[in-house]
């Protein structure tokens, strides 16, 4: 079987498309990088510390676009119901979902037919409010219509902005096709299907994607929706996500999971656009209600009309000793300033929940190259610079990833998160990028622990991975955001300190050796 090695690397066009190289054979310096030594989570070195040690199995909810259940490197590896007899369309265990044997989907109804692509939030926000206040002259009555009306305005700019934007960029690759070789008409054809969708799909306001769900998405008691439908019409994301947390280690296949006696529960519920606030929320209750010990969320999104209520379901998942581990996001901006939701800490919340991580994304290149711009260009050393960043300009450049977002309070720790294969369906498998890739390891960290220290509480898991992650505190890194391709111009730098509240990278080795020395201090 041909296994394509799908590289989203971090060069970009002028009009602001990321490239997608293709390969037949994945570099072996980034596989599984991430389970090794240098920046990686020191995996690999932690299991030869439980080599004698029984582990237990551990489910972890993949809440996502969808799963490949029947992938060749997750054998063994997907959550059965067992309370629920397949196929015979009733809901055999109560729970509300009819033939949920592994997971549900709530982009979906119950004739089988799926939503997926979905406007962005701002989107619907903009077509609800646009009812009221597109008209002129426009009447404000009182401080919230007031909130509100400013809301319009600040989501009616950007919409309009970025379909300007589209329509221009689509002109110019259009132009470009018509005398363009294969290789470049392939990367101007994906172009095109990116702004197209932008223009038709998610900064479209009379595009109404989920209307075959059935459902009204505002209501939260009206829940009797979705179907069975696990993998769904493009679970690309979501079983990669999903590898990266529990896929067959040792067999040569892909990357390795860093979870190994693990089973994941698919919640398909993030669309091919902006996920719905319902829909999150009745995704976290259902992974609780059915024995999920740990909840990725690998989505995000700038705004959540319905804070509220997500909030309510991380409270009930906090009070059941669920941990949720969420992606802090790709748009390299501190989301102490600009909030990412879902978020750890919401305005109307009076403390953080003791079992809610958020996790930015780090590289495999070592720190010690970090300066390497701003110590050439004090050399004075011009040429050495451009060459320098030539070499490593699809790389990052640095320990903390160009796109994460970070945050001292509102992001807990980093995990690697670049270049990361692993699988994706139909049985194959790419090497893609993001916090929704950092995510994953983090949640998979907490699977492998609490597999080997059942008895430990995931609040002392999470504490423990916090803890023991390697600190980089002090140590000066490119940006996020901040480097740059002229060679006669430094790159920014920050103290990685700053990025984080732990200001370190996961490390499972550090991890099971405080898990060991937390045990020791239980049994005295």
């Amino acid at each position: 079987m041909n296994k394509i090695v799908i590289k989203l690397t971090l060069s970009i066009f002028a009009f602001g498309i990321t490239n997608l190289v293709y390969g037949q054979d994945v570099d072996k310096k980034v596989l599984n990088w991430y389970n090794g030594s240098g920046t990686g989570m020191q995996t690999e070195k932690a299991y030869k510390k439980l080599k004698k040690r029984k582990s237990s199995t551990v489910v972890v909810a993949i809440i996502d676009s969808g799963m490949d259940i029947e992938h060749e490197d997750l054998k063994g590896k997907i959550w059965v119901n067992e309370d629920e007899i397949a196929g015979n369309g009733i809901d055999d265990d109560n729970n509300g979902y009819i033939d949920d044997v592994h997971g549900w989907n709530f982009l979906g109804n119950a004739n089988g037919e799926n939503a997926n692509d979905i406007r962005l939030e701002m989107t619907r926000i903009y077509a609800d409010l646009d009812k009221k206040y597109g008209s002129t002259p426009v009447t404000i009555n009182s401080e919230e219509e007031s909130a509100e009306y400013e809301l319009y305005l600040e989501v009616k700019e950007e919409i309009e902005s970025t379909r300007s934007y589209a329509e221009m960029v689509l002109g110019i690759v259009e132009q470009r096709m018509a005398t363009a070789d294969e290789a470049t008409k392939a990367q101007l054809l994906r172009a095109k299907d990116h702004f197209e969708t932008q223009l038709n799909v998610h900064y479209n306001p009379d595009f109404d994607g989920r209307a075959v769900v059935g459902d009204d998405p505002n209501d939260f008691t009206d829940v009797k929706y979705g179907n069975n439908d696990v993998e769904g019409p493009d679970a690309f994301h979501g079983t990669h996500v999903g590898g990266i947390v529990g896929a067959v280690r040792g067999n040569e296949l892909g990357g390795d999971g860093v979870a190994n006696d693990v089973k994941l529960m698919s919640i398909r519920a993030v669309p091919n656009g902006d996920e719905f606030d319902k829909d999150i929320a009745l995704a976290i209750r259902y992974a609780v209600d059915n024995g999920a010990s740990i909840i990725n969320m690998s989505f995000g999104k700038a705004y959540s009309p319905h804070a509220m209520e997500v909030y309510e379901a991380f409270k009930y998942a906090d009070s059941k000793g669920v941990l949720l581990v969420h992606a802090a996001g790709n748009d390299n901006k501190n989301i102490d300033e600009e909030p990412n939701y879902p978020t750890s800490m919401y305005e109307f919340q009076d403390k953080k929940l003791d079992h809610f991580l958020t996790i930015g994304a780090s590289t495999r290149f070592p720190s010690e190259v970090k300066n390497i711009d701003v110590e050439a260009k004090a050399k004075g050393n011009a040429e050495k610079l451009a060459k320098l960043r030539e070499k490593n300009q699809f790389a990052g450049n640095d320990l903390s990833a160009d796109f994460s977002n970070y945050g001292k309070k509102g992001v807990d720790v980093f995990a690697p998160g670049l270049e990361i294969y692993n699988t994706v369906p139909q049985s194959d498998y790419a090497a893609i990028q993001g916090t929704s890739m950092a995510c994953p390891m983090v949640a998979g960290a907490a699977a492998m622990l609490k597999s080997y220290f059942p008895e430990m509480s995931m609040k002392e898991i999470k504490d423990v991975l916090l803890s023991s992650s390697t600190k980089y505190v002090g140590e000066s890194v490119v940006m996020p955001g901040g480097k740059s391709y002229d060679p006669n111009k430094a790159s920014e730098t920050i103290d990685f300190g700053n990025l984080s509240v732990t200001g370190g990278v996961i490390n499972l080795y550090n991890a099971v050796n405080a898990c060991l020395e937390l045990e020791k201090a239980k049994a005295k």
